[in-house]
Formats: C-alpha cells, sequence, structure tokens
C-alpha cells in the first residue's frame, strides 16, 4: 500500500496503550518519519484496576438473585488513553502545530478513537489504516506505510 506522507504532516500510530507521534520531515517523494512524542499508558493488573468478584442483584419481587457483569477494567483503561490521545491531537490541530495527519491504529482502538474525533481533528485526518505497527521500529513503519 503505497501511502503518500507530505512534509509536516503527522503519522499517529497507536493502540489502547501507546501512541507515537511521528512528523515527516522529509517530503512526500521521500519521506523521513522522525518520533515527535511518544505517549504510554502502563497497563495495571486486573486486581489493581478494580475489585475482585462481580456483585449480585436481588429481584424486587421474590427471592432471586442474578449477577451482575464484571465490568472490563482493561478495555475502560484503553478506551480513556485513546479519549486523552484524541483531545491532544485535536489541541494540536486547533492550535496550528498540525494541518493533516494520517493515523495508523488497529480497528477497534481506531473505531473508538474515531468516536472521540473534534471537528479540528476530524478534518485534519487525511487518511485511516486500520493496522496495528506500534510495536515496530520508526523505519519499519515508515516501510509499511509507503512501499
Amino acid at each position: 500500500m503505497a501511502l503518500t506522507i507530505n512534509q509536516g504532516e503527522w503519522v499517529v500510530v497507536c493502540d489502547g496503550a501507546k501512541a507515537l507521534i511521528l512528523e515527516n520531515v522529509g517530503d512526500a517523494k521521500f519521506p523521513n518519519l522522525k518520533m515527535r512524542e511518544v505517549f504510554e499508558h502502563k497497563a495495571l493488573n486486573t486486581h489493581e484496576l478494580g475489585t475482585d468478584a462481580p456483585g449480585r442483584s436481588f429481584s424486587s419481587v421474590g427471592h432471586s438473585r442474578s449477577a451482575v457483569g464484571q465490568t472490563d477494567w482493561h478495555t475502560q483503561e484503553e478506551e480513556s488513553f485513546l479519549a486523552d490521545l484524541a483531545s491532544k491531537l485535536d489541541h494540536a490541530v486547533n492550535t496550528h502545530q498540525v494541518k493533516s495527519m494520517i493515523v495508523v491504529a488497529p480497528p477497534r482502538a481506531l473505531g473508538f478513537l474515531r468516536q472521540a474525533y473534534g471537528h479540528g481533528l476530524k478534518a485534519a485526518v487525511r487518511a485511516e489504516i486500520d493496522k496495528d505497527l506500534v510495536k515496530l521500529p520508526v523505519h519499519e513503519i515508515e516501510k509499511h506505510l509507503t512501499v
């Protein structure tokens, strides 16, 4: 998939726990991605995130009880991280730090990010790529996007 990355454009590569903000310091013909910032969310163990057992609810009529579903603490942490990232990116667009960007994330993270886009960010996102490249070195990310 050959993608044109314009000079000065940001490439945001993320998942639910880490985000790399790269900037093309080269040009569209010969991109050269350089790291601007790295955001990481250190995932806690499940026992550190919430209570140990799901609760129980009692029926208002009769003697029946039912279990309340377990909260997915890791999903909540990922969504919080992605919402914070979208807010930072929106701020960067609104303060004219960047005009356009390309977002690369796994489908689930991309879906949540899309919901968190502000008006400015929505207009600035030129392309979205549903791939998980966040664990790759920058030169490999560049190769995946431009070859």
